[in-house]
């Protein structure tokens, strides 16, 4: 005879409380609609490509006032005052200031510029640009050539400071005059030039 075997009723075990009420016991849980909401809808943002640059400005260079102040103007426009960015040339009492303003005046008074504007203003209300002329960057130029420093700052060397070193090392421009002192130095020992009429 076959054994006859005990069946037993499966009985289904109640379903948790949890997966039906998880707000009941995961409070945090109630609030992650919310943010997964908020992330979808900041997704576009953090995905979007960034802006292009503004296309730089065509004209001429129609005054040097300074060995990093010009004047440029558009066709039609009246001229803009524009501080080359990146550099420090001498203060208007230091010794070397004329030579920086001559030199500058010889790679771009009267030529044809590309002009890339920054956004921002220097406390003399110059607008701060990167001034291409013949293909090349002023700014670079002036401090390739010896007429100019590159802009520092306590926890910056300055963007141009290689171009800075290997002109002093060749004595180019202002560094082949003995003792010639960078402006931020020249300020820290003599102060600031009293300030001039503005043209």
């Amino acid at each position: 005879m076959r054994p006859i075997l005990n069946r037993r009723v499966l009985q289904t075990p109640p379903k948790s409380t949890m997966r039906l009420d998880p707000a009941r016991h995961c409070p945090r849980c109630r609030f992650a609609p919310a943010f997964l909401a908020l992330a979808l809808s900041a997704a576009p943002v953090l995905a979007a490509p960034p802006r292009p640059a503004a296309p730089p400005l065509q004209g001429v260079v129609t005054e040097v006032v300074d060995g990093s102040t010009l004047a440029f103007a558009m066709a039609g426009q009246a001229p803009l005052r524009l501080r080359l960015r990146d550099i420090e040339v001498p203060e208007a009492c230091q010794p070397g200031a004329d030579d920086a303003r001559r030199a500058l005046a010889e790679r771009a008074q009267g030529k044809p510029a590309l002009v890339q504007l920054s956004g921002r203003r220097d406390a003399q209300g110059r607008t701060l640009a990167a001034v291409r002329v013949d293909e090349a960057d002023l700014s670079r130029r002036m401090v390739e050539d010896g007429f100019a420093w590159s802009t520092r700052s306590k926890w910056d060397r300055g963007p141009l400071v290689k171009q800075e070193r290997m002109a002093e090392a060749l004595h180019r421009g202002l560094h082949g005059h003995g003792g010639q002192l960078s402006p931020t130095e020249f300020r820290r020992r003599h102060g600031a030039c009293p300030a001039a009429p503005r043209k």
